[in-house]
């Protein structure tokens, strides 16, 4: 087998370096044949692509692809029509693997391979979030990181043919959010398995909040709620509404969890900025996750009525 690691970025040079680092010193022994890392460039303006041209000696697995701003589906796409590989895995530009990643991936999709006779699964693997850019890897698995998503491309491995066969990503999803879980239930609907691979370890990097950063984040909810929508409208079921939050129990539960509103981001901002002073970003960012679910929610609820939904 031969692997393609697709990798859509923008404008993430920094913890990119990381990701592509970790990537040059796999251990895969006999599980692969070679791997290529194709890096799709989604416009970015902080001098990306002519950093990776300069450094072509340091990443010798990377191939270079440029695309004007178009987001994530469109930059997968992109990347996987240009692969070379018998095998697509998607990571994100700010994900740092394990030496053994790709190993365990392919140990396990061929495995499962000769078990069920066929290549109608793909292997998921396991995301740590961490705030520790210096040392990501450091960062202890959490509750918090489980994750019941069914395909997320922060760290998946799937046979090239059957990805091309569901029709790959949808571009209708154009802002953040859905487009790998709604090609996830295209893939669910051909009966296509997901097969948990916990020694793929991959550790997502997220900033630390900054109170600066919380009109961005408020921005990214509203733009879900749109493409919560698309979602829905695609594959209008009662499992996609709850994957969205798109009904009355989760608007009831984030009206009383935030006591109809009071608890917002800016009578949040106080003990935000305290919390933030003291070392305590990460409690910080929980407690903004009431008021941004909120608004997240409301945001899809108004999205319908006025697209004539309801």
């Amino acid at each position: 087998m031969f692997a393609s690691v697709v990798i859509p970025t923008y404008n993430r040079r920094p913890i990119l370096e990381k990701c592509l680092s970790a990537l040059e010193i796999q251990a895969y022994g006999s599980e692969l044949d070679g791997y290529e890392v194709v890096v799709v460039d989604d416009g970015s303006t902080d001098g990306t692509p002519e950093w990776l041209r300069e450094n072509t000696s340091r990443f010798p697995h990377v191939r270079l692809l440029e695309q004007e701003h178009g987001g994530p589906a469109k930059g997968r796409n992109y990347g996987v029509e240009n692969s070379l590989g018998d095998v697509i895995v998607f990571i994100d530009s700010d994900l740092v693997v394990t030496k053994t990643f790709l190993a365990a991936h392919f140990c396990s999709l061929r495995t499962s391979w000769e078990r069920r006779g066929n290549r109608n699964c793909f292997t998921y693997g396991s995301v740590i979030n961490t705030a520790n850019f210096e040392d990501p890897t450091s960062e202890r698995y959490k509750v918090q990181d489980l994750s019941w998503a069914y395909f997320a491309t922060g760290n998946v491995a799937i046979d090239k043919q059957l990805l091309c066969d569901s029709g790959l990503f949808d571009l209708s999803f154009c802002l953040y959010g859905w487009e790998d879980l709604e090609l996830g239930e295209r893939l669910r609907q051909m009966g296509v398995a997901l097969i948990r691979c916990p020694e793929a370890i991959g550790y997502h990097w997220h900033p630390p909040l900054k109170l600066e950063n919380i009109p961005d984040l408020i921005r990214v909810e509203k733009e879900r709620a749109k493409m919560g929508l698309v979602f829905y409208r695609k594959h209008p079921t009662n499992r996609v509404r709850f994957i969205i939050q798109f009904t009355w129990l989760h608007l009831l539960l984030w009206e009383l969890l935030t006591v109809g509103g009071m608890i917002n981001e800016r009578s949040l901002r106080p003990l935000l900025a305290w919390l933030i002073r003291n070392g305590w970003p990460g409690l910080a960012m929980e407690l903004l996750r009431l008021p941004l679910n909120r608004i997240g929610v409301r945001a899809l609820f108004r999205e319908a009525y006025e697209g004539g939904r309801f």
